[in-house]
């Protein structure tokens, strides 16, 4: 009875969809319309790439030599297109989700060429080395501008309501809520939250996301009825439901008949997908979880970056640290540079240095300010903090106290990426669990940086934190820089 009542109910609550808003609001179509885009633009980037750089090589070339060049680049971008779809840039499930679609990207570009320069080296070809040399960094590069500027595009799509699938999420309550909170803040310009089923038959009839309240219902035994009265496209099942695999099973058959999706939200909500492998035995899906590496090959570029760009950047900015010296002393007595122990890899200690933006004896007033503490946990942040001098108010807002950092990553003790450096007192009221924060190097910059920052409360930071300790790439780095430059430029929870 209770579940007839709560199903009746959303349907005079769910607001009226029409033919156009279906169109707009189908997952599969806009996806499908999406990857055309991305596969004409692909295409057109190549062969531009390609056909400039055959006219450079081939400038003073005779008319033979420039058509067996030209074929050859003919062939080059045939083979590049078809990496592009081999290794699946432009899978549905990845579109817009930042450094999982251009880490295919930058595999299909890399392998392609790869491939290629064995040709080269074999056959001892001349003039394709010069292709190599420029084709590969230039092309790839602009496959990246392509998609940052597409996703920018899908973004601002999303807030207007459009190129959305509007999902209903299923499952127990605490699981359901979580689900819809984390794609309220961010699901790559992907989903809408337009309603909820709840497993048990107390969960409510509406749901929380984001600023917006969905309807919702209790019970499963009608959800094809709810999803099609609330014009849903997909449906997420979120945790383990208590009716099992099976279920799961007889909801996807029946969810056919209405071309509806069914996504799964997986239980290990700190495994990134790079560490999760899908290995099929005799029917049976197992999903294998690798090990997170703390030292290795990868380890050694990173450290290589590191040490690149933090001494390109202390000789580029070194007349801006002098002139930041110089203000913070005319604006409040004390020394320019702040120097604090902080907890490095594997809890060795290591000095911190920072641009001073409180009062000299900010450390001995921090007694009398704890019952104001507004952070969580170990933190203690205050936003009107009256030890930060007037200077310092800007040069935490833009980032700039931070600057003197860049030396603690020369000498090793940081990394440009990684978890937030914690003070030793703060270590110490760590739980079990949070320890793993110290595996591997504090960052300079970090998730909890380009993610809210000192607005983010203890828990949503530790949980960031370990994510990145655990699945931690290349890429994945260079996306932080490249978040952190607009954060700078837009400072979120800084103070």
């Amino acid at each position: 009875m209770t579940q007839t009542h709560s199903t009746a109910s959303v349907a005079s609550s769910a607001p009226a969809i029409s033919a156009a808003q279906q169109v707009v609001a189908s997952g599969t179509a806009w996806r499908r319309r999406y990857q055309r885009s991305l596969t004409c633009t692909d295409s057109v980037l190549i062969l531009g790439i390609l056909l400039l750089t055959v006219n450079l090589v081939t400038l003073h070339a005779s008319t033979e030599r420039r058509t067996y060049v030209l074929g050859l680049g003919g062939a080059i971008a045939v083979g590049w297109m078809a990496a592009m779809a081999l290794f699946r840039t432009r899978d549905s499930r990845m579109v817009g989700t930042g450094a999982g679609e251009y880490r295919k990207v930058v595999r299909a570009s890399v392998s392609t060429f790869a491939a290629t320069a064995i040709v080269v080296v074999l056959l001892d070809l001349q003039y394709y080395r010069s292709l190599l040399v420029f084709a590969l960094p230039a092309g790839t590069l602009l496959l990246l501008g392509s998609r940052w500027l597409w996703r920018q595009w899908l973004i601002r799509q999303s807030r207007l309501g459009h190129y959305l699938s509007r999902v209903v999420v299923v499952g127990r309550t605490a699981d359901v809520r979580y689900v819809a909170a984390q794609l309220a803040k961010k699901s790559g310009a992907a989903y809408d939250v337009v309603g909820a089923v709840y497993e048990g038959k107390s969960g409510g009839t509406e749901l929380r996301t984001g600023e917006r309240v969905v309807p919702a219902v209790s019970g499963l035994g009608r959800i094809e009825e709810f999803v099609m009265e609330i014009g849903a496209d997909a449906v997420i099942v979120a945790g383990h439901l208590r009716k099992g695999s099976a279920y799961i099973r007889q909801l996807g058959w029946r969810l056919e008949a209405s071309n509806t999706e069914l996504v799964l939200a997986s239980s290990l909500t700190n495994v990134a997908g790079p560490r999760i492998t899908m290995r099929p035995v005799e029917g049976l899906p197992l999903m294998h979880v690798e090990l997170p590496h703390f030292s290795g090959g990868r380890h050694v570029l990173k450290r290589a970056m590191d040490v690149v760009v933090s001494a390109t950047v202390l000789a580029i900015l070194s007349p801006l640290f002098l002139l930041l010296a110089v203000a913070v002393r005319h604006d409040s007595p004390g020394p320019a540079l702040f120097a604090q122990e902080r907890a490095g890899k594997d809890l060795t200690s290591f000095t911190m240095f920072k641009f001073r933006s409180m009062v000299t004896r900010a450390e001995d007033e921090l007694e009398l300010l704890k019952d104001q503490n507004q952070a969580s946990g170990v933190l203690f942040k205050l936003r009107d903090d009256p030890r930060v001098t007037r200077l310092g108010h800007i040069l935490r807002k833009y980032s700039l106290d931070e600057l003197p950092q860049f030396w603690n990553v020369l000498r090793g003790d940081m990394s440009l990426v990684g978890p937030r450096p914690p003070l030793l007192s703060e270590v110490s009221g760590y739980e079990q669990h949070t320890h793993r924060r110290l595996l591997i190097k504090p960052g300079l910059t970090g998730l909890w940086q380009v993610s809210g920052r000192s607005d983010l409360d203890w828990d949503e930071s530790v949980r960031l934190d370990l994510y990145y300790v655990e699945n931690w790439s290349v890429m994945g780095d260079l996306m932080i820089l490249w978040r952190t430059i607009k954060v700078v430029f837009k400072p979120v929870g800084a103070y």
